[in-house]
């Protein structure tokens, strides 16, 4: 487990950065937004690059992302992560027993009722799909980095992606299937094995390597960890960087279109956020009432907020079409998460002090 004197160290080089990161993403967007409106070409040229929905680059700064994260992983206490069930039991309730279900009851609340002398109804449908496709994808990628920020336990935080990914494997389609009331679901296999393989795999076996060099170089026990620790805040810059870069680019890619349908941006922003916060409320509030410690009760929330949104976009416009309402909102729905998600993980440090410490009371 993560020593929590660690990570403090590990964070404090960065404070600058982590105390003004909501500023500076806001920057990052409106820098996105002018990019793609001033350099349009550029922007697709770059968005372009891909394979099965996956950016490369966006995935190389991913990468850069997660990679600190994993360094910090001890495999030795990965033996132990049974013996602390009840952060895995939350993800695990929230992700496929809740999360899909919540968001197709908002997408038909907003789009069928609330907004409906707001937006073309033969569209309604759409929208709704679009937010299955989200609330039936739990990230992958992006859930390293809000565990980072918010001093999470590096291996608990693997099992709990890796679990979640196995089980998505299996139950992606058929939730889908069930809520949209269509039988020719195909799963993107290209896009989820590239993604795992990407932002779970590569930076998992880098992070692995650097960490065996590290430890051997000091020493085992408190040296080597010692040594990880000032590893980890030298490169942490990096990760901070690589978030920053990310929003410029996923805002640029897309900055024409919340350009051009402002207002229709927001009225899907409008569900996208109440399902947000909801299901992040809902996942912390059930660690805090369940005594999770918090290194392990934040990670677990945010990883019910987030969402797999390679996964999602590929699927929306496999089965919906490229110019689609559905894949519209799993756009809208990436530009939405790094905001909102900035804004629980602040929610989530200023709030550490409510949950006990790194021993798992059963």
């Amino acid at each position: 487990m993560t020593d929590s004197s660690s990570c403090q160290t590990a964070t404090s080089p960065l404070s600058l950065f982590e105390r003004y990161l909501s500023l500076w993403v806001f920057l990052c967007i409106l820098a996105g937004l002018a990019l793609g409106s001033l350099l349009p070409d550029t922007v697709q040229l770059l968005a372009r690059l891909e394979y099965g929905s996956v950016n490369f680059i966006v995935a190389v700064l991913i990468w850069f992302m997660v990679y600190p994260m994993m360094v910090s992983v001890d495999f030795t206490s990965l033996k132990r992560i049974h013996e602390r069930p009840k952060g895995l039991i939350i993800t695990l309730v929230v992700n496929w027993l809740i999360k899909p279900f919540s968001m197709a009851a908002l997408g038909v609340l907003f789009f069928e009722v609330l907004f409906a002398d707001l937006i073309d109804p033969a569209n309604a449908s759409q929208y709704i799909a679009g937010m299955i496709l989200l609330g039936a994808a739990p990230c992958t990628a992006m859930v390293f980095v809000w565990s980072q920020l918010t001093r999470g336990d590096a291996a608990y935080t693997l099992v709990q992606v890796s679990l979640n990914d196995v089980i998505m494997i299996f139950a992606f389609a058929p939730i889908v299937a069930l809520l949209l009331g269509v039988t020719d679901i195909s799963v993107p296999w290209d896009t989820l094995l590239l993604s795992v393989v990407l932002y779970v795999v590569i930076p998992l076996v880098a992070g692995a390597l650097t960490r065996l060099y590290l430890v051997g170089k000091a020493g085992p026990g408190a040296q080597g960890e010692a040594e990880v620790s000032r590893f980890t805040a030298r490169i942490k810059p990096l990760s901070v960087l690589g978030l920053l870069a990310t929003v410029i680019l996923l805002f640029g890619f897309q900055g024409q279109i919340i350009l051009d349908q402002p207002l229709l941006i927001a009225l899907i922003a409008v569900p996208l956020l109440i399902q947000s916060y909801g299901i992040f409320i809902i996942a912390y509030a059930a660690a805090y009432f369940w005594r999770v410690p918090y290194n392990v009760a934040a990670p677990c929330a945010l990883i019910g907020t987030s969402n797999f949104f390679e996964l999602a976009v590929a699927v929306a416009i496999g089965l919906f079409g490229l110019n689609s309402g559905a894949a519209l909102v799993t756009v809208v729905g990436v530009l939405v998460e790094v905001p909102v998600m900035l804004s629980l993980v602040a929610f989530a440090n200023r709030t550490s002090h409510w949950f006990p410490g790194n021993i798992d009371k059963k």
